[in-house]
This record gives structure tokens, C-alpha cells and sequence, in this order.
């Protein structure tokens, strides 16, 4: 199996440490992430200016390069710019949820968007922002149940979230948000956003959101198709 590991907090983050050597028990390793610090820029990319790609050795042996954009960028070079082509990309391990209507502005959730588009199969993972171990010690149950229920027969798009604690795997929908800001209005006309949690302690554990908040692995088929079927069949029937 040839993989393509990508990432949105940055090459050097943690997490993709461990993704890094997981992946490598599955089969042929190729890492393209983002040189800083990527979060939140959704499916971004550059197309103004030039930008650095630079081969390192971070991991091991294993190729890598470090790309001074987006996470999409990332999947666009190694498969539009050195013509690699991988049977699975997996982005992550994210710091942090990706969970509900946030994944739109996620840059790991962004990076698998933009691999289905150029037409391969990808897996956003994430995990609570105080500690990967949980999603350590799980990935490989849950990549063998993915394998197992073949989801991606079914699905283009994998998005999976591990609790700080908890090993049951539930496939679930997306949920509502559960992040906001409040905005601070600063002198010098700064402003700051600051996080706030919408979780309201639901138990819907048919939601991605309350079933990882309730301690619940997450496995989240999603789809990158914006067509909102039902308002197009009234309209076209309507207008025929």
C-alpha cells in the first residue's frame, strides 16, 4: 500500500511523529506537510506565488518534504507536481477535534477534500488537544475495522476523532459546531479571537460531536459534493 501522510499543525508537530511510524507498518511512506503551522486554512491553496519545497530527513528514511503552504497544497504537489500516485492519504494527527460543521475550516479535513477531488481516497485523523495516546493506542482497531466493513467501498472521505479516553467505535454523522469565538477588540485596532466550547452535553451518539465528547471513537464519512439534492429536485420540479 502506497500511503501519502499530510498534515496542518506543521512537519514538525507531534503528531504526525506518530502517524509517521504507523504508517510505516502498512505499507510505502510518503510525507509532504506543511513547513508552519497550518491550522484552519480549510482547502486553501496558493496560486499568486512560488513556495518552498524542500526534501528533508525528519522521519527515519522516509521521503519527506517540507511545503511552505496548505495542507491542499501539499496533496497537490505530490500528486500533480511529482505525478506520485497513492492508494491511500491519510492526514493528521491532528491537535485537536474535527468535529461537526468545524470541519470546514479544518486544513487536515481540507488536505482529504483535496485528494478526493483529484480522485484518491483519504482519512483525517484527530485527537483531543492534551494527548495523542488514546489515538495511538486505537488507530490500528480502527484502520482494521475501516478494512474490515470495507467503508471505503462506500465512501471517498474518512473522518476520524479519538476522546482522550475510550476505545468504542461508533460510525456517526456530522454534528452541529461545537467551537465559536468571542472576539476581543484590542488597542491599535487588534482584535483576538478567542475559543469558546458550544458543547451543551447532549447525548446523540449518532453525532460525531457527541459521541467523541462522550468518550466514543468517531468514524465520519463525509463528502466533498455541495449540491443540496432536496432543494434541487423542488426546484427543477417546480420550474419544469
Amino acid at each position: 500500500m502506497k500511503l501519502l501522510i499530510v498534515n496542518d499543525d506543521g512537519i514538525n508537530a507531534e503528531g504526525i511523529r506518530h502517524l509517521v511510524n504507523w504508517a510505516k507498518t502498512k505499507g510505502e511512506v510518503t510525507v509532504l506537510a506543511p513547513k508552519v503551522q497550518q491550522s484552519a486554512k480549510s482547502h486553501s491553496i496558493e496560486i499568486h506565488g512560488k513556495y518552498e519545497v524542500k526534501r528533508i530527513d525528519l522521519f527515519g528514511g522516509v521521503e519527506a518534504y517540507s511545503v511552505d503552504s496548505t495542507p491542499a497544497d501539499c496533496v497537490r504537489i505530490a500528486a500533480l507536481g511529482m505525478k506520485k500516485t497513492f492508494d491511500l492519504v491519510i492526514s493528521g494527527i491532528n491537535c485537536g477535534f474535527n468535529l461537526g460543521g468545524d470541519i470546514h475550516y479544518s486544513g487536515t479535513v481540507g488536505a482529504c477534500f483535496e485528494a478526493a477531488k483529484i480522485g484518491m481516497k483519504a482519512m483525517a485523523v484527530s485527537a483531543c488537544f492534551t494527548s495523542f495516546e488514546n489515538a495511538v493506542k486505537n488507530i490500528d482497531r480502527v484502520f482494521a475495522e475501516i478494512q474490515n466493513k470495507r467503508m471505503f467501498d462506500f465512501a471517498d472521505i474518512l473522518n476520524v476523532n479519538f476522546p482522550e479516553a475510550g476505545d468504542e467505535i461508533l460510525v456517526t454523522k456530522v454534528g452541529s459546531a461545537i467551537y465559536s469565538d468571542r472576539f476581543e477588540f484590542l488597542e491599535n485596532d487588534m482584535v483576538k479571537p478567542n475559543l469558546i466550547c458550544l458543547y451543551d452535553g447532549s447525548r446523540n451518539l449518532e453525532l460525531d460531536t457527541d459521541a467523541v465528547m462522550t468518550g466514543h471513537i468517531s468514524i465520519t464519512p463525509i463528502r466533498r459534493d455541495l449540491t443540496d439534492r432536496s432543494a434541487f429536485e423542488l426546484i427543477t420540479k417546480k420550474v419544469g
